[in-house]
This record gives structure tokens, C-alpha cells and sequence, in this order.
């Protein structure tokens, strides 16, 4: 039974620390008004009838905090990426100069910056709720232990271990969404 409670311990941790790594994934993804790669993650471009995510078919770079370059590595796809990034529909413009692509990221305004905050703190809350749902279904699970056999002490003990999962991760995302928050209103 103790080697059951471990396992069920050490798999909440693991999809904890899943939502946190996916909540960074869509942070990255709401723009702060400086150029980054990782806005451009979720484009994909046909490659020779294959979808295919846009760094495995070209070099994404910033030059400058202002700027995105795309350099394919091959000059056929640059129609492609192009139409690509517009379809994307991220508020973005791709200037395709025969070379390679060029997007000038323009800067916020103050109503742009608070509704990027409000996306931030819905990614957050829906982060939490996983958190949540993850303490309940460990919690379940030493519940359903219990009743094979698992003393009560050492379910209260590994039900206050997963509280303190809880309260440790929900922490990390306050404070994931704090940094957000304030790289989102810098400018």
C-alpha cells in the first residue's frame, strides 16, 4: 500500500508540474509587446503536403525587441509562410522581401496591454482548476486505497501532502502570472 501511495504522489507531482509547463507554453504565447520567437509556435506550413511547425522549416530569430525574421531554408517557401503567418489570424504582418520575412511587432496600446493581463489571469485560473482537479483525483485515489486497506492516518498524511502540492503549484502560477503581468505592462 505505501509503495501505491508513493506511486500516486509522485504521478500528481507529474501532472502538476504538466499544467505549470503548459501554462508557461500559453504565456509565451501572449505577445508583451517585444519580439518573440516562441509567438509564432503554434503556425504550422504545408511542406510538401505535410503539416509542419515553422522552426522545422526555417530560422526564427529577433534581431531586434521590435522585430521577427524568418529566413526558410528553402527561398520556395516564403509564399507559403507568408500566407502561413496571415492565416494564423495573431495579429501579425509579414513583410516578405524576396529574402526572407520580416514582421515588425507594433507596440501596444494601454487597452491591448489590460486585455492581454485579463488573457494572462484566464490561463492562470484555468491552470488552477487542473491543479485542482489533479488534488481530487489523488485524493480519490487514497480514498479507494483506504477502502483495500490503507490506514486512515496515512491517507490523511498522504491527502495533506498533496494539499501541499496544491499550494505549492498554485503558488507558481500566481507567481507565473505576476511576471506576466508586469512584462505585459512595461513598456
Amino acid at each position: 500500500m505505501e509503495e501505491e501511495v508513493q506511486m500516486y504522489l509522485e504521478e500528481t507531482e507529474d501532472k502538476m508540474q504538466s499544467s505549470i509547463s503548459h501554462l508557461e507554453m500559453q504565456l509565451a504565447k501572449i505577445r508583451a509587446g517585444k519580439a518573440n520567437p516562441s509567438m509564432l509556435d503554434s503556425i504550422t506550413v504545408d511542406y510538401y503536403g505535410t503539416e509542419t511547425p515553422l522552426a522545422q522549416v526555417a530560422n526564427v530569430n529577433t534581431p531586434d525587441p521590435k522585430t521577427i525574421l524568418i529566413q526558410p531554408w528553402e527561398k520556395n517557401l516564403l509564399g507559403v509562410i507568408d500566407k502561413a503567418i496571415l492565416a494564423a489570424n495573431i495579429g501579425l504582418t509579414p513583410m516578405n522581401n524576396g529574402e526572407v520575412i520580416h514582421i515588425s511587432i507594433p507596440p501596444l496600446t494601454e487597452e491591448r496591454r489590460i486585455q492581454l493581463v485579463k488573457q494572462a489571469k484566464i490561463e492562470g485560473e484555468d491552470t488552477k482548476v487542473g491543479i485542482r482537479n489533479t488534488r481530487k483525483w489523488a485524493n480519490d485515489e487514497f480514498k479507494q486505497l483506504q477502502k483495500e486497506g490503507l490506514s486512515e492516518d496515512n491517507q490523511k498524511d498522504a491527502e495533506l501532502e498533496v494539499q501541499k502540492l496544491t499550494d505549492d503549484y498554485s503558488k507558481k502560477v500566481e507567481e507565473l502570472i505576476e511576471l506576466k503581468e508586469k512584462d505585459i505592462l512595461t513598456i
